[in-house]
């Protein structure tokens, strides 16, 4: 499997001028054939790409939990929300699913 960019270079430059075949390449470099593809398609290694974005569980509650946050500034530093209460309140008011370390 290519491991750098000088070996990535060699087999597009290799395959691109005709030197070897494409299935040479596959079967010289010990690579997929999707892989090549990459390598001909691209000059340098496109690394790690996010299929789609996430949407985390927490994301819709957000504008609750600011407003919670915003409401403690008034209030006394010891009567303050902390994030288990956060959770526990979201739990019960707004029927949150998710677990308390994304709160």
């Amino acid at each position: 499997m290519y491991t750098n960019m000088e070996q990535w270079a060699e087999i597009r430059r290799r395959v691109l001028n005709g030197e070897i075949s494409k299935r040479g390449a596959c079967t010289e470099y010990k690579i997929h054939w999707e892989t090549l593809k990459k390598i001909l398609t691209h000059t340098e290694p496109p690394g790690y790409r996010l299929t789609k974005t996430r949407v985390l569980k927490i994301d819709s509650f957000l504008p609750t939990i600011i407003e919670y946050l915003e409401s403690d500034k008034k209030t006394h530093r010891k009567q303050r929300h902390t994030t288990r209460k956060i959770f526990e309140r979201l739990q019960k008011e707004h029927g949150f699913t998710g677990g308390i370390t994304i709160v």
